[in-house]
């Protein structure tokens, strides 16, 4: 998968459905569950790969392969949240949160990778280990995004799968030479 043709999303404020169809389309018809079991290798291949460089940005303002495992583990936290109100409350409100801000303020350029690490494959294990056990009536229950609208449990899930896709490929462009 060529990561410069993953990267080419549509804004997921100002297009949130292209955004959604993107994501979707980077899982195809691959299995959710076993794309996103298959996450923590992944990013713990990243980070060995980038060694030093683990830190460094791709641009100013731009995400290094620890900006993107900050994001992902983040994004793992918000939809350990929503995946249990939406299996647990009929159509509960899921608030957004500015990506962003939360990469920039909650993790800066020099966390622990490790710990990092740590959290995020404790959520994604309980994560894929809930979904492994939910019916298809389950899946189907449904949240209201504040900026997406209704979003099945089943949505939401096979969406966090291709937000993998597209967050590694981030990380890979950020190891690649600025001259390339």
């Amino acid at each position: 998968m060529d990561p410069t043709s993953v990267l080419a999303a549509p804004n997921e404020l100002s297009d949130p459905q292209g955004y959604q169809r993107h994501l979707l389309d980077l899982l195809s018809d691959d299995d959710p569950a076993v794309v996103q079991a298959a996450t923590p290798a992944a990013l713990r291949a990243l980070v060995a790969e980038a060694g030093d460089r683990v830190t460094v940005r791709p641009e100013p303002g731009g995400w290094a392969v620890y900006g993107c495992l900050a994001h992902i583990a983040d994004a793992e936290l918000v939809m350990s949240a929503r995946y249990r109100f939406v299996l647990a409350h009929d159509e509960p409100p899921l608030i957004g949160y500015d990506q962003d801000r939360w990469v920039d303020r909650l993790h800066g350029d020099d966390g622990d990778i490790e710990a990092m690490l740590g959290l995020f494959e404790a959520l994604r294990t309980a994560n894929v280990a809930l979904w492994r056990s939910t019916t298809a009536a389950d899946r189907m229950r449904v949240g209201m995004h504040a900026e997406r609208g209704p979003e099945s449990y089943d949505l939401a899930f096979r969406m966090i799968a291709g937000h993998d896709r597209f967050h590694i490929a981030q990380a890979r462009m950020a190891l690649r030479p600025r001259d390339a």
